[in-house]
Order: structure tokens, then sequence, then C-alpha cells
């Protein structure tokens, strides 16, 4: 079988930094933090009180009363910025060929706080089994994708990738394959995620997995400093539409850049911890490189997963180390969740867009809040530290890993 060529035509996203791809875009390069305390419920008696939360939404502005009823946040977050993605795109609805799109998107957790709060009215109610009818609808996770693909009449392959944070990395990897084997000719690929909520920051406190620095949340998210202490949670989605090359000419499309290939692993070692050698994410990031078909020497940016945790960011920085030998001294390294925070099943697509970021606008965002880098790290390292580089950025590499032991990168490249 002859593989096609698959480009990225549309990108769409709301986030910690900003509710579309130019605000988006612009804080990445200022370096700006969207770490701040929460406000989307009492934080009061919890460890952690800040998040990375989407600021100024109103869904009013998106929905009527009666689809706020049936969508969950996180399908909320993937509608708005799968439509910003579709319409950057330019399809024409009226005469592509709809059997020919499909919509796969991801989402770590899904109805977080639809489920809780439908258990807490359950709890206060005396027990009686008085449950929304949009309940279950509202709190599985591939009901994004569902609604997506009924917004627009998508109905080519169509379903939602779980795998905690590696969630929407291989929601990509999915999507790309779909149409490089001609299963589809574009597809709505991303990631959703409403997590700011007491479950969730209660669930991860209790797992001591979160920052607890209240008193400078904007610069709890440190990854690579000595002093990091967890992660800070995030919300929000990222969008991208992958169009068949030939496709993507014959209409005239913009294109962003080329998606090259995808490598996915498993650590096998533990259910929250990484391999503390990275051995699942040199498996993932060769054998990108082996589906992308070019040299670890071709890449020049790393896009890490760099959570900020104690436990994750040295292991994968040797595995970066391992996977580009001394060319890893060349690159340019960064996490730019020490702005957005943790998206989980969200991250790596709204990485994606900071991976096209850096392809599209030749500047690498910066690692912010690093003052004072781990001793335990390879200072040579060019981690990108406080202020973005100017690079022509040829080739990027996305990595993203979650809980299960589950690893997935992505390679993009400059068309």
């Amino acid at each position: 079988m002859t593989e096609r060529r698959v480009v990225v035509t549309g990108i769409g996203t709301i986030n910690p930094l900003g509710n579309n791809v130019e605000e988006y875009f612009s804080n990445l390069e200022k370096g700006v933090s969207g770490a701040a305390p929460i406000t989307h419920f009492n934080a009061e008696k919890f460890k952690t009180k800040f998040a990375c939360e989407v600021k100024n939404y109103d869904p009013s502005q998106f929905f009527d009363r009666k689809e706020v009823r049936k969508y969950d946040l996180f399908t909320q977050y993937a509608l708005v910025s799968a439509a910003q993605a579709v319409e950057d795109s330019g399809l024409d609805l009226e005469t592509v060929d709809k059997e020919q799109v499909g919509v796969i998107w991801s989402s770590g957790i899904g109805g977080l706080k639809s489920f809780f709060d439908e258990c807490l009215g359950y709890a206060e109610g005396g027990m009686t089994p008085r449950f929304s009818p949009f309940f279950i609808p509202r709190m599985i996770a591939d009901i994004a994708a569902g609604f997506i693909s009924m917004k627009y009449g998508f109905m080519g392959p169509n379903y939602c990738t779980v795998s905690a944070c590696a969630s929407s990395n291989h929601g990509m990897i999915a999507a790309f394959d779909a149409i490089r084997y001609g299963k589809a000719d574009v597809m709505v690929a991303g990631g959703s995620e409403a997590a700011v909520n007491e479950p969730s920051v209660g669930g991860f406190n209790s797992m001591q997995a979160l920052s607890t620095r209240n008193d400078d949340p904007e610069h709890a998210s440190r990854p690579f400093d000595k002093d990091r202490d967890g992660f800070v949670v995030g919300e929000g989605a990222g969008a991208l539409i992958l169009e068949e090359y030939e496709h993507a000419k014959a209409r005239g499309a913009k294109i962003y850049c080329e998606i090259l290939g995808g490598g996915a692993s498993a650590d096998a070692y533990h259910f929250t911890a990484p391999h503390p050698e990275g051995k699942g994410a040199i498996k993932a990031m060769r054998d990108a490189l082996k589906d992308a078909g070019i040299t670890a020497d071709e890449i020049d940016y790393v896009n890490v997963h760099g959570t900020s945790t104690p436990a994750g960011d040295l292991p994968e920085l040797k595995a970066v180390a391992e996977v580009l030998g001394d060319h890893v001294y060349d690159v340019n390294i960064s996490s730019t969740k020490s702005m957005t925070g943790h998206l989980l099943g969200a991250a790596g697509a709204v990485e994606a867009l900071a991976c096209i970021f850096a392809i599209t606008h030749g500047v690498v965002p910066p690692t912010i809040n690093c003052e004072n880098l781990d001793p335990a790290i390879d200072p040579r390292l060019n981690l990108t530290l406080g202020t973005a580089q100017k690079r022509d950025v040829k080739c990027a590499l996305s990595n993203t890993f979650g809980f299960g032991g589950h690893n997935s990168t992505v390679i993009f490249r400059k068309l």
C-alpha cells in the first residue's frame, strides 16, 4: 500500500493562555503563566488552591441554553476549538465529501464534573434516583467526537482515544494513519479536558502530584527547577485539521506543516511513575523517527512532556539525550506546561500547536519559572529557559506520557 502524505490545514484552541490561536501564540512567545487562584469552585479546604483555568469563557457566546444542558464543559471546549479549526481550514462544507471526513477526539477523563454533580445530587436527594437524562451522554469521553461529527455531518472514522495524558497524541497518530492509509481524506483531531473541579484536584492532591505553591501560583509550574513540587492542572482544548496532501493542494488550502510520523509504547513499569531510565519514552521517540523516515539529527525542537514533577522531568531528559545522542546539544527543548499547566488528555493537542507555532513563526516557546536548574540535569542542554528563542525550526518532536505507562510521540515538519 502506498502511504499518502498528511498535512495540517486548520488549527483551533481554547486554553489558559488564550481563547483562540492568536492569543495562545502571542502569550506563548511572551512566556505568560496561565496559573491563578481557582474560580470554578471553593478551594479553601484543598491543599492546592490554584490552577490554569480558561479565562473569560462564557458558554452563551457559543451555545443556547438547551445545548449547555447537554454538553459537559469538556465537550464545550471541544466544539469551540473544533469550530475554529474547521473555519481556519477553509473546507467547503457544501462540497466536501463528508463520508471522507472523520473525527478522532481525545480526553483522559471526559465529563468528570457531570459525574460528580449527579452523584452529589443523588446523595443530597436522600438517595432517590432522580438522574438527569443527559447524565450519561454528558459524562462519556467519546461524546465530544460524536457531537463534532453531528455538527458538521462528518461520517468518516469517529471515536475517542483515552490514554490519560498521552491521549491526544495517540488520537493524532490514529487520525494520521486513517488518512495515510486511505480511510479518510480529512480528519478533525484533538483533545479536550475540563478537570479543574473538586474530585480532580482532590484526587491529584491525595497522590501528592500537584504543586502546593499557593502563595505564588504563577511560578508554580517550574519544569527542571530543583524546587519543583508537582504539576499544575489545566483545562481547555486544541484542534487540528489533518488532510491528505494532494486533497489540500487541489483546493488551494493553507498548509501549516506536515505530520511525518508517530510512535507509541508502554513503560510496563508502574501505574503512575515513569520508568527511571525512560525506556518507554526512548522506544516511542525512536519508533516515531523510524515512522517519519528521518534521523535524529534532523530534529530542531523537542516539546517535552515536562510536567514539573520530581519523578517525571529527569527520566524524559535522559530519554531525549539517549535518542538524539550528541545532537541533543544542538536542539531546543522546552516545556510549555510551564505556561499552560497540564491539560491532561488535551495536552498533546495544545502542545502540537506549540510545535506548529515554532515551525511557522521561527520562534521556540520558552520554559518559564526555572530559576535554579536541578543539578542532576546536564547544564549543556538548551532548555529555552526564561524567554523564547528565534530559530528556523524544520522538524519538531512532541512527547506526551500518561498514567499507566503510556507514551506517545508525534513529529511535525515544515513543508
